[in-house]
């Protein structure tokens, strides 16, 4: 038996862009669904709508996200969750290098107090990441 615990990323109709800018930070491929094609909705203007998609990567990430459905409370990026990347990886820099286009760097990756690399932004969807490029031992 496993288990897994995975973000999940509400937005107001921009998943599938987000979904793809993360592909393009992370690689990776996206299955996507919209209202539409899950018969959710034959409003023209919500059934392009993502109602489902999941990013998966080499690197093992799995991310995921929807489109607020029709009469849902909007979300409020930023303020309830972060997601985070830790590792040792140096392609952590990389990926951080991806998320910083657009974005609100809110602490630079550099050198933290407790040896690591960290750094804070907010990317251009609003989304928190904290991420930890842990030191060479």
């Amino acid at each position: 038996m496993t288990m897994r615990l995975n973000p999940y990323l509400n937005f107001r109709d921009e998943s599938r862009e987000a979904l793809e800018f993360y592909q393009s930070v992370f690689g990776g491929t996206i299955e996507a669904m919209t209202f539409g094609e899950a018969g959710m909705s034959d409003d023209p203007a919500v059934a392009d709508r993502m109602m489902h998609g999941h990013l998966v990567t080499d690197a093992g990430f799995d991310l995921m996200a929807s489109d607020t459905p029709p009469g849902g409370d909007q979300p409020s990026m930023g303020t309830a969750i972060n997601v985070t990347l830790n590792g040792d990886d140096p392609r952590i820099r990389n990926y951080w290098a991806g998320l910083s286009e657009g974005a609100e760097i809110v602490a630079p990756l550099e050198r933290a107090p407790w040896g690591d690399e960290f750094g804070l932004l907010n990317d251009r969807f609003g989304v928190a990441w904290l991420v930890n490029l842990a030191a060479s031992q």
